[in-house]
């Protein structure tokens, strides 16, 4: 039975051990939350102080140097996979965004600081630890400055050539979804193939738009109209800023203000059609007791969807879920194709970007997973098979 010796002070660094006594891992300690300790390193000569902490920052921003040449918003530090559980810092421009999502992490939180302001030579850092999971680790929400001086109410940033304005103050998550970087990239490719084998521009739905990064990657890539769902009238307004940030004010770029699931019904029943859809909804399950409405959710979004692509429709959707796996959320849009009457083709399986690690050791990790569909046909499917005696056969006509 695990036991605690002396009386640690939350956050503060432990050393666990088995039973007999032996060297396990150095953790930080957590009363309050049901992850009691978070492992820091399992080698027992290594010593967590501020050094410790300096250099797992400037290792995880060495590691993503390769991305300034397509971009300037970028997740500098992921959590475990950069070894300093509960840690997520991103970069949009000069501007750092902090999130302290463990008690360890917000113990060290002034060394963690000063250590990005050195590996970076950026000196502005906002932090966002407003995430509820600072609640279940007995931690209060903050949203302030923490060196520098107060953002602006939009950071403008450049991703493979596209200008979005984001605000890190309140926007999602720190502002702007870094981890769809590459997915943004393929629908715009997916765009440009479609103009040249079609001869005009691809007719798409993106849903769960935000601020409209999968609506003008389309835009860019040629599609002829692009169609844009939000249930927030602030995101869909610094989407339409973002347009004119890009001179798309002129092209064919429509921004609904609406519920999803409803809209979907809305535009199946008027019989619209769409070469590709985008569904990127916001994370359904939070923990494990959300599994079974999330599941109920993804699958009518994603049977809704597939109803309304052409023949040869692309389909990329996500989940965020962390506790929807990837396996499950398969089966949930395989269940969803069956149900939909469409044919359809697993082309590939998307996740995040190379800012985004995932650590081996920790396959929880992978919380962003995609699929890339492609439509063939529609088809009645049958529950059940009739069985017909042999003797009988000769009397069927």
């Amino acid at each position: 039975m695990a036991s605690t010796k002396g009386n640690p002070k939350a956050g503060e660094t432990v050393r666990i051990t088995d039973s007999n006594g032996n060297f396990l891992a150095w953790a930080a300690y957590s009363p309050e939350s049901a992850l009691r300790a978070r492992c820091w390193s399992f080698d027992e000569k290594d010593v967590i102080d501020e050094n410790w902490i300096k250099q797992r920052i400037a290792d995880a921003v060495e590691a993503r140097k390769n991305l300034k040449d397509r971009t300037n918003a970028i997740r500098l530090f992921y959590g475990e996979a950069d070894r300093i559980p509960g840690l997520i810092v991103d970069q949009y421009d000069t501007q750092l965004v902090t999130q302290f999502q463990s008690a360890g992490a917000e113990y060290w939180r002034e060394a963690i600081a000063d250590a990005l302001v050195e590996s970076t030579g950026l000196n502005q850092i906002y932090d966002r630890s407003d995430a509820a999971i600072r609640i279940r680790e007995g931690l209060t929400e903050r949203k302030e400055v923490l060196r520098g001086q107060e953002p602006p109410k939009e950071i403008e940033v450049v991703e493979d050539g596209i200008s979005y304005g984001v605000d890190v103050r309140s926007g999602h998550k720190t502002g702007f979804y870094v981890d769809q970087r590459d997915n943004r990239l393929l629908a715009q490719h997916l765009a440009e193939e479609f103009r040249r084998l079609n001869g005009r521009g691809i007719r798409a739905l993106n849903c769960f738009c935000y601020t409209g990064g999968f609506s003008l990657a389309l835009a860019k890539g040629g599609a002829e109209k692009v169609i844009s769902i939000d249930s927030s009238a602030d995101a869909l307004e610094i989407a339409k800023r973002n347009a004119s940030r890009n001179n798309l004010a002129d092209a064919d770029l429509q921004w609904i203000e609406d519920n999803v699931f409803e809209y979907l019904r809305k535009l199946r029943d008027e019989g619209e059609k769409f070469d590709l859809i985008i569904l990127d909804p916001p994370k359904f399950a939070s923990s494990h007791h959300h599994i079974t409405k999330a599941s109920r959710a993804y699958k009518d979004i994603n049977m809704n969807a597939l109803k309304l692509l052409n023949k040869g429709g692309h389909l990329l959707t996500f989940s965020c879920s962390g506790a929807v796996d990837v396996d499950l959320f398969q089966k949930i849009v395989a269940a969803a194709v069956f149900d939909s009457g469409v044919e359809a083709w697993m082309i590939s399986r998307l996740g995040a970007g190379s800012d985004h690690p995932l650590l081996m050791t920790l396959p929880e990790g992978e919380y962003l997973k995609g699929l890339h569909l492609i439509t063939r046909n529609e088809y009645q499917p049958k529950i059940g098979v009739e069985v017909v005696k042999a003797s009988e056969k000769s009397q069927i006509t």
